[in-house]
């Protein structure tokens, strides 16, 4: 088997590894693969090859990699799902809400509802806002609006 296609299947192993891992270094060592291709295309000797691999991927561990994890880290926004998504919306109340239970219609979802402090109630009408969701029960304090 020539020399330049075994470069090239380690290379593809090497990136397809990176998708399981997502970590960057499979990444950058399958870039590293792609140097030894290139030098077992050129006809070089596999010392050399080999010498191209560590040379290319050590510059790309330690110069492309740190640069690529710190952008990749730094411009993804935190995402909010699930019930998270309701911690700072406001609701109505649809049944006095205090300590013990109430329901709240929000949006076109109502939810049972409970004040977050012992002396708070809300009336039939009130704006709440959702503080927290425990369970399938939403801890609702003063909006504030």
């Amino acid at each position: 088997m020539a020399a330049w296609l075994i470069w090239l299947i380690g290379a593809v192993a090497l990136a397809f590894g990176e998708v399981l891992t997502l970590d960057l270094v499979l990444l950058m060592l399958a870039g590293g693969a792609l140097g030894g291709l290139t030098v077992a295309l050129a006809g070089g000797p596999a010392v050399l090859q080999v010498v191209a691999f560590i040379a290319v991927s050590g510059l790309l561990l330690g110069g492309v990699r740190p640069l690529a994890k710190r952008h990749l880290e730094n411009r993804t926004p935190l995402q909010l799902d699930g019930i998270d998504t309701l911690i700072g919306k406001t609701a109505k109340v649809t049944r006095d809400v205090d300590v013990s239970g109430g329901r709240i219609q929000l949006g076109a979802d109502e939810w049972t509802a409970r004040s977050q402090h012992g002396g708070e109630t809300f009336a039939v009408g009130a704006t709440v806002r959702i503080l927290q969701v425990d369970g399938a029960t939403a801890v609702v304090g003063d909006a504030l609006e």
